[in-house]
């Protein structure tokens, strides 16, 4: 699988507030990104595969609402998200 518990972990050590923080939104975040680059690269060779299409719209949807949610609450750590992963704004 791609996505194991040490990996998941790792994401929200580096990200998040802490590796137990698994609802902070910078972690949330940094989660999704990881699926949705895993996600694009499985349909450059799988081009006809729209159950994993839709699933990336879906999680594009939830990254995009949760980074809002961000912008709303604090702009510095949005920002900080933003150069981190390296995400347009």
């Amino acid at each position: 699988m791609y996505l194991t518990a040490e990996k998941k972990t790792g994401i929200f050590t580096e990200y998040g507030q802490s590796a137990v923080d698994t609802g902070s939104a910078e972690g949330q975040i940094a989660l999704f990104s990881f699926r949705i680059k895993h996600l694009t690269e499985h349909l450059k060779t799988h081009k006809k595969d729209m159950a994993t299409m839709r699933a990336l719209v879906r999680l594009v949807g939830k990254r995009r609402k949760l980074l809002d949610y961000l912008k709303e609450k604090d702009i510095e750590r949005y920002r900080e998200i933003i150069k981190k992963l390296g995400i347009r704004k």
